[in-house]
């Protein structure tokens, strides 16, 4: 998996910290405020979606009294608690990033997410100073399934697409990481399960936890 490979770049949310819950229950308790509910299948109309693009959709589908800015605010607040306190690295993160670390190899990071919410969850880990560059959505014109995040993420730290390996949870993920010519590592999360057929159908290989890889039991899904 990591034979001539220089870099590995990985999604965040629910790639290397299990948080994909969070946004339920924010969507929730942010939409209550204004008296509404979440409709059916919000999560599936946003999936891959940038944290803006996201504030976006919000304020003209359910006709907000904010900004965008301000809509974007609002959640960084919302979340930021439960990033520092409430949202653990996923099983064997850390022992595989101290291998990559070993072995020089280059770290990103390519989130959906918002900067600030990503750098505080990674610090409240213990891992922020192991990343290079960590690239949003928000910096680049087209979120995933587009590949510009993961292009744009590979040019900061100086690594051709061929030579990066990629982490992801979501078939959206995968699909950004594919389109930018790079090889991909599906990842299972609880959040995606249901898609799981999908992610084997577009990745490269697939784990459980981050231990399959340091085990050598990791699943080898195209050759």
């Amino acid at each position: 998996m990591l034979e001539n490979k220089k870099a590995v770049i990985f999604d965040l949310d629910g790639t290397l910290v299990d948080s994909m819950w969070i946004w339920r229950e924010i969507d929730i308790r942010f939409l209550g405020k204004y008296g509404l509910q979440v409709p059916e299948g919000l999560n599936d109309e946003l999936e891959g979606y940038s944290f803006h693009e996201t504030a976006v959709y919000f304020k003209k589908r359910f006709e907000l009294p904010l900004t965008i800015e301000e809509i974007m605010e609002t959640w960084n607040h919302m979340a930021s608690e439960i990033y520092v306190n409430e949202i653990p690295l996923k099983d064997g993160v850390q022992d595989f990033i101290s291998l990559l670390k070993e072995r020089d190899m280059k770290l990103a990071i390519a989130t959906s997410n918002s900067r600030k919410l990503a750098k505080d969850c990674l610090r409240a880990n213990g891992i922020l100073d192991a990343f290079d560059y960590i690239c949003t959505s928000n910096e680049v014109p087209r979120g995933k399934p587009e590949p510009d995040v993961y292009l744009h993420a590979a040019k900061m730290i100086d690594i051709k697409p061929e030579h990066a390996l990629v982490f992801e949870d979501i078939p959206y993920g995968l699909l950004a990481g594919k389109r930018a010519g790079m090889e991909v590592c599906a990842v299972k999360d609880s959040y995606s399960e249901r898609a799981v057929k999908e992610k084997r159908e577009i990745a490269d290989y697939y784990i459980d936890t981050y231990y399959d890889i340091l085990n050598g039991t990791y699943e080898i899904l195209k050759k």
